[in-house]
């Protein structure tokens, strides 16, 4: 670690800093209460289309799927000037695949390895997961981190892991995935973000989730670690970003996390560089929404689905 002494989990946790649970808890019920105009509003709908990394990751993916997910990700609605998404994201079986469409073009190649989403392999799979990734054309690694490790107190060996899978990356941008449902405490959740802080390059990412557990993202986990981001980045100048990822699923919630974003860690975050979402069903509903603010008018959910060509 950074201080070059071995720590365990408490004495991590202590080293870190306590977080307030009422805190946390009274400042995010307050986001979404604010008001948005109009104007706001669909500059921020925009603006979260561009953050999206279009997600799917299901036993049944297929190429055919992966291809209409990329021009989907290319175009999210024909016939209005919306944004590109951020990225797709695939297993690292599609990602040749997905290099196909995508590669070259605004949109990213992210692909999910170290085993996801337990992350029980040995690291030497894992890490030959990513080098395979990157090697067919991946821009972006998103790793689970060995919650059971980090749990049981080895937390250099969880950090070791994650500098092993930076190296492994190359030049890839790094998302490092804590599965914040499985760390228990919000205090779990802000020494994973700095243990993986300390290793990480700026530009690179922490995650709240894989989206496979049944409870994802959340606006107070997503909270803890903008704070953590925010609190490493005074003490060290490094920028570090962030991605909630799983059950943000309406556009009104993907609103009131970029107002979490803003009011904790100001306009320099808002950008698909420094924040994004993790999301399946979002796009649709985001384009929906801009679609009604353009025409007036609600359409079923469905025409967006079909009108992609997204499956």
């Amino acid at each position: 670690m950074s201080s070059g002494k071995k720590y365990g989990l408490k004495e991590l946790v202590e080293r870190v800093g306590s977080v307030d649970k009422v805190g946390i808890e009274e400042r995010v019920a307050k986001y979404g209460t604010r008001s948005i105009k109009k104007a706001s509003k669909v500059f921020g709908l925009k603006m979260a289309v561009s953050m999206v990394d279009l997600t799917t990751l299901e036993g049944k993916d297929s190429r055919g799927k992966v291809e209409s997910l990329c021009y989907k990700a290319l175009k999210p609605h024909y016939g209005s000037d919306f944004p590109t998404t951020a990225a797709v994201c695939v297993y690292p079986a599609m990602v040749k695949h997905a290099a196909k469409i995508v590669k070259g073009t605004e949109v990213k190649i992210a692909s999910v390895a170290t085993g996801f989403p337990s992350g029980q392999t040995s690291l030497k799979t894992r890490l030959e997961e990513v080098k395979g990734a990157v090697k067919d054309g991946a821009d972006e690694i998103d790793m689970v981190i060995s919650r059971g490790l980090f749990l049981s107190g080895a937390v250099k060996e969880v950090q070791d892991e994650i500098s092993a899978v930076r190296d492994a990356c190359g030049s890839a941008t790094l998302k490092v995935i804590l599965e914040t449902s499985e760390l228990e405490t919000y205090e779990n959740i802000r020494a994973a973000s700095f243990l993986a802080m300390e290793v990480l390059r700026p530009g690179d990412f922490i995650k709240t989730s894989t989206g496979k557990t049944s409870d994802n993202a959340t606006l107070g986990n997503n909270q803890v670690m903008l704070e953590a981001i925010r609190d490493f980045y005074l003490e060290t100048g490094t920028e570090i970003a962030m991605k909630p990822a799983g059950g943000i699923r309406t556009a009104k919630q993907s609103l009131t996390f970029l107002v979490a974003v803003k009011e904790t860690l100001g306009d320099g975050w808002l950008n698909n560089s420094r924040y994004r979402f993790g999301a399946s069903a979002l796009l649709n509903d985001l384009v929906r929404q801009l679609v009604k603010e353009e025409t007036g008018n609600y359409q079923a959910p469905y025409t967006f689905s079909e009108a992609s060509g997204a499956y």
